[in-house]
C-alpha cells in the first residue's frame, strides 16, 4: 500500500511539474512575441524588372495614392499564381477601363518560395509594369501571417484587399465587401460627424473591416469531409469563440478588406504570423471597435492547399500564445 501511494505522489508531481512547465513555456514564448508588431529585417524594395531600378516601398501612415490595394500572400505557388494572376487583372483591368477613377495595385508578397514563384510573379511586373504590380522578397518564408503583414504595411491604396494566390475566391466578389464597406463607411462618419452632407468624407479615413465568409457553405463542407476533419474543425472554432469573441463564423476565409485607417490600427499591432492572424485580426478589430461585416463570397477547393490536420495543433498553440500575450498585458496595442 506504501509503495502504491508513492507511485501515486510521483505521478502528481510529474504532471504537476509538466503542466508548470508548459505554463512557463507558454508565459515565455508570449513574451518573447511582444514585438512581433514592429518586426523588420531588412528595408522593404521593390524592384523594377524592365529598368533594374529600385523602387522605395510606401508606407502604410502615408495617404492613400490609389483607390485600392490587392495583396497576396505566395509560398511556393508557382503552378497556381499565374491562373489566379490573369484573372484578377482582367478584372481590374476591365474595370478601370469603364471608370477612369478607378486606380489599383497588385502586391505579391514572396514568403521565401523556393520554386519559380518569384520568376512568375516577375513576368507579371514585366507585362503590368511597377506600378501596377509589385513584389515583395521576405527572403525566407515567416508565414501567411507576416506575408499578409508586410504587404499591407506598404500598401498605396483607400481599401486594401488580401485574397489568397490560388484564385478559391472570384476576385469581382471584392464588389460585394467593397459596396458593404462604403455604407458602413457613411453611416460611421455621418454618426460621429455633427456637420450636413458628406463633403468632407473620405473613405480611408473610417475604419470598417469586411470578411469573407464561407459559413453558407459549411452543411456540405461537413456531408463530404471525413469526420476527423469535421471533428477537428468544430474544435478549432470553439476554441476561436473562446479566444476572440462571437460575431465572425468564418475566421479563415483568405478574402478580407480593409479601410486604410483600420488596416494602419490592425497590421501594426498584429504578432502572429501564421495561421491564426486571421484570428487576432477580429480580436483586435473588437478591441479598436472597428464596425466588422461578414458576407458571403464564392468559393471552390483549389487543389495544392497546404493545410493539413497536422496545422490544427499550431493554430490551438497561436490562439494559447494570443489569449496569453493580450490578458496579462504582454502585448499591448497603439493606435
Amino acid at each position: 500500500m506504501a509503495l502504491l501511494w508513492t507511485l501515486v505522489e510521483v505521478m502528481v508531481a510529474l504532471i504537476l511539474l509538466v503542466l508548470f512547465g508548459l505554463v512557463f513555456v507558454i508565459i515565455f514564448e508570449a513574451y518573447r512575441r511582444r514585438h512581433n508588431n514592429a518586426h523588420v529585417e531588412a528595408p522593404a524594395i521593390f524592384e523594377d524588372p524592365n529598368s533594374l531600378k529600385k523602387v522605395p516601398c510606401p508606407s502604410l501612415t502615408d495617404p492613400a495614392e490609389k483607390y485600392i490595394s490587392l495583396i497576396i500572400p505566395a509560398f511556393n505557388e508557382q503552378h497556381r499564381l499565374p491562373g489566379a494572376l490573369d484573372e484578377t487583372l482582367n478584372y481590374l483591368q476591365q474595370r478601370a477601363s469603364k471608370d477612369k477613377s478607378f486606380s489599383y495595385e497588385v502586391l505579391i508578397v514572396d514568403d521565401g518560395s523556393v520554386d519559380g514563384t518569384k520568376r512568375v510573379a516577375f513576368d507579371f511586373v514585366k507585362k503590368h509594369t511597377v506600378d501596377n504590380v509589385r513584389i515583395i522578397l521576405l527572403g525566407r518564408n515567416h508565414g501567411k501571417g507576416e506575408a499578409i503583414r508586410k504587404g499591407m504595411l506598404h500598401s498605396r491604396g483607400e481599401l486594401l484587399l488580401m485574397l489568397d494566390a490560388d484564385g478559391a475566391t472570384k476576385v469581382n466578389d471584392l464588389e460585394k465587401l467593397e459596396s458593404q464597406i462604403h455604407a458602413v463607411a457613411r453611416k460611421e462618419y455621418r454618426c460621429k460627424d455633427s456637420t450636413p452632407g458628406d463633403s468632407n468624407f473620405r473613405l480611408s479615413d473610417v475604419p470598417v473591416a469586411a470578411f469573407g465568409s464561407r459559413a453558407h457553405l459549411e452543411e456540405k463542407a461537413l456531408a463530404t469531409r471525413k469526420w476527423y476533419r469535421n471533428f477537428l474543425m468544430k474544435g478549432f472554432h470553439i476554441v476561436v469563440l473562446l479566444t476572440a469573441g462571437p460575431g465572425i463564423r468564418d475566421t479563415q476565409c483568405g478574402f478580407k478588406m480593409f479601410t486604410r485607417t483600420a488596416a494602419r490600427k490592425l497590421f501594426t499591432n498584429i504578432r502572429l504570423k501564421r495561421w491564426c492572424f486571421d484570428v487576432e485580426i477580429v480580436y483586435l478589430c473588437k478591441r479598436f471597435n472597428i464596425p466588422m461585416v461578414e458576407i458571403s463570397v464564392n468559393w471552390s477547393e483549389i487543389p495544392g492547399s497546404k493545410v493539413n490536420p497536422l496545422s490544427i495543433p499550431n493554430m490551438l498553440w497561436e490562439l494559447v500564445l494570443m489569449s496569453v500575450g493580450y490578458r496579462m498585458g504582454m502585448w499591448k496595442t497603439a493606435q
